[in-house]
């Protein structure tokens, strides 16, 4: 420091005598700086009791831990608000330990000048002047430590606000990230709202359009059946189309009983022609003469006949080609009609002493009312299950305790019990399934099923419209096929 700036601060010209007294406070940044007062010692140093400024690391980590506290509050806009906030702030934080980093660099140099003014008067004074001098220079020393250790704070909290300022940066690019990307699937399904309500609005359109069509056409018909009745109306008297009523109803009802007397004046002209004929015992069919039925063959007069020593075979015939087609197995006075019956007269002839008797059906066997029907329905199936017990296998007896359950589908045929596969075989031209044939008071509720050429079953239903419908069902199949199942024997398709 030049000799002109120790006289200037000091206010003394050089000739002017040096009078002991307290030196005269530094003007350094007033409540920043220490200020210096007169105390029993002569110069006392004490730190300004200036407002207290809360260090940087309490106010980031309050506003950090406002933001975390009210995160589940806020919507994602708002959150990216608050992380632009945050950043503002710790970007002022940052700026103002800067300005306080120059606030300690002036002081700095102030202290170094203040220093080496203090040092040069030391030379220049002597007694109780020169002791105050150097107490004034220790306490300049100390406070030049205690300034040396604010400033390793202010780096450390600099370096903090750095680290946070940083993260939230991060955090603030991640919530406008977040903002776009939310932005974007919010068009996205605005979008596909748009698009769903304007298909909503043309299908409305369109449905408007058929009602409105359907209703003009109905309202047509509606009109043209009016003019029909009263037509009709305007030509019959209520009274004349009541007597017209009565008198189809009556004229249907003779005709009944008029086919039926029919009917059994036939059947006796037949059995009188027989007896005229032939001396040996006449022979007839006795049962319904329709599926799911059972025919039996029994002597005309009603007395009781022993089969035994009798051979017995069965025919069905065709009723335009009248050839006889013999059914293979059906050899019991007992036989219980299947579908491929259907529409056929059935025959049995007994042989009896080297002498035929022939008992055939008085018409074409019936089908079951309704079965067709039921059937299709369950074409539109995949597959059928039916509940049977197995009463031969291989032509073996089986218990009939246990229940299996027979499968039908569009492609094979499947048996098991529980998880236990019995057969399961594939539509082929090996495959036979027919009605039982060798009679029993069950017959109308068995099948025979040969899966393939090792292995042949006999199943009982629990009904005889069960067992009509499997056959007819898995024949049906077999069909789309391209494949014909029919019993032992059998030629004609149906």
């Amino acid at each position: 420091m030049t000799w002109a700036a120790t006289l200037a601060y000091g206010g003394k010209t050089k000739n002017e005598p040096i009078r002991p007294g307290p030196l005269r406070p530094a003007n350094i940044m007033r409540n920043k700086f220490p200020t210096y007062k007169n105390g029993s010692n002569g110069i006392v140093i004490k730190l300004a009791d200036g407002s207290e400024i809360s260090p940087l690391k309490e106010v980031v980590a309050k506003e950090t831990a406002d933001l975390l506290d009210r995160r589940q509050r806020l919507s994602v806009r708002e959150l990216a608000m608050k992380f632009e906030k945050g950043l503002n702030t710790a970007t002022l934080l940052s700026k103002e330990v800067k300005w306080r980093q120059v606030a300690l660099l002036e002081r700095d140099i102030l202290l170094k000048n203040l220093k080496s003014v203090l040092e040069s008067l030391r030379g220049q004074v002597t007694g109780k002047t020169k002791d105050e001098i150097e107490e004034s220079i220790s306490m300049v020393e100390i406070l030049g430590v205690q300034l040396s250790k604010r400033e390793a704070e202010l780096l450390q909290q600099k370096e903090e606000v750095t680290k946070l300022a940083t993260s939230l940066k991060l955090a603030s690019e991640d919530a406008k990230r977040i903002v776009e990307e939310e932005r974007v699937n919010a068009h996205t399904e605005v979008e596909s709202a748009r698009s769903a309500v304007q298909r909503v609005q043309q299908a409305l359109q369109e449905h408007e359009k058929i009602s409105q069509r359907t209703g003009k056409q109905d309202m047509d018909e509606l009109k043209k059946e009016v003019r029909v009745a009263r037509r009709i109306k305007m030509l019959h008297c209520p009274s004349k189309a009541m007597d017209l009523e009565n008198e189809i109803k009556t004229l249907r009802k003779t005709f009944t009983e008029k086919s039926a007397d029919c009917f059994n004046l036939l059947k006796e002209l037949e059995l009188h022609k027989r007896l005229k004929g032939n001396s040996n015992p006449v022979f007839d069919l006795e049962g319904l003469q329709c599926l799911g039925s059972i025919l039996r063959i029994v002597s005309q007069n009603g007395a009781p006949m022993d089969f035994s020593d009798i051979s017995i075979q069965w025919f069905r015939i065709h009723p335009k080609e009248s050839n006889k087609e013999i059914i293979s197995g059906a050899t019991r006075p007992v036989y219980a009609p299947e579908p491929h019956d259907v529409g056929r007269y059935v025959q049995a002839e007994i042989n009896f002493g080297g002498e035929i008797a022939i008992a055939k059906t008085a018409g074409l066997l019936d089908p079951d009312a309704g079965l067709l029907d039921y059937v299709e329905t369950l074409v539109r199936k995949p597959e059928t299950e039916f509940n049977v017990v197995v009463l031969q296998l291989n032509g073996i007896d089986q218990p009939k305790e246990s229940v299996h359950v027979l499968n039908v589908g569009r492609l094979r045929m499947r048996l098991c019990k529980g998880k236990t596969v019995v057969a399961k075989e594939f539509y082929s031209s090996s495959m036979q399934l027919c009605g039982v044939r060798g009679g029993g008071e069950a017959a109308s509720q068995a099948m025979f099923w040969q899966p393939r050429s090792d292995l042949s079953l006999g199943l009982a239903f629990e009904t005889a419209r069960e067992r009509n419908t499997a056959i007819m069902l898995a024949r049906r199949f077999a069909i789309d096929c391209n494949i014909i199942l029919a019993g032992p024997g059998d030629k004609t398709p149906w």
